[in-house]
């Protein structure tokens, strides 16, 4: 949690506390970052590109948000023109099957993270959007409403529809056992 003072003192050109404050900043904005573009390249960049942003507007923040949604808004925006900007990649090798190991092996939950996060990049911008918020940065309702600038009933809606595609997309996993 970052408090109201240490935000003041980075506005009014406190050079530690701007450092101090990126640095709290830096996690979850490369998170949001990563869960939105899928690449972790792609991801340093934007989370790079994010925090410069967070920083020449930072004398622009009003603090009536709390500094943690305000510069979630601002990384949400730059994956998107990340997203925007990016060339179309090539898919995976067939015959490639990530599942073909043990069961339970770091192997095989590392193809589940890999399923889960590639079945998050399919969903539509809004539903990815409100289900990183929600469910990778740990936001409330209104915190995700907050960022994404949208009716609580609405972020509710996205949630609702992309948790219902996630679970159609990974039924294997739920009827396997290897997901709750």
């Amino acid at each position: 949690m970052i408090d109201g003072d240490e935000v003041r003192r980075a506005r009014e050109g406190d050079r530690e506390a701007l450092v101090r404050l990126l640095r709290k900043l830096e996690g979850p904005v490369y998170r949001t970052a990563r869960y939105m573009l899928g690449d972790e390249q792609d991801a340093m960049d934007a989370a790079q590109e994010a925090l410069v942003r967070i920083y020449r507007n930072l004398s622009g923040y009003r603090m009536e948000a709390k500094v943690e949604t305000w510069a979630q808004r601002i990384a949400l925006r730059t994956s998107i023109d990340f997203l925007r900007k990016r060339k179309p990649t090539l898919p995976l090798e067939e015959g490639w099957e990530p599942h073909r190991v043990g069961k339970g092996s770091p192997v095989e939950w590392s193809g589940v993270a890999f399923d889960v996060q590639e079945a998050i990049l399919r969903l539509p911008e809004p539903q990815r959007t409100a289900v990183i918020l929600r469910y990778q940065q740990d936001f409330t309702y209104e915190e995700v409403a907050e960022t994404m600038e949208m009716p609580l009933n609405t972020v509710k809606s996205h949630l609702f529809r992309g948790r219902k595609k996630l679970q159609s997309w990974l039924a294997d996993y739920q009827e396997g056992g290897v997901l709750p």
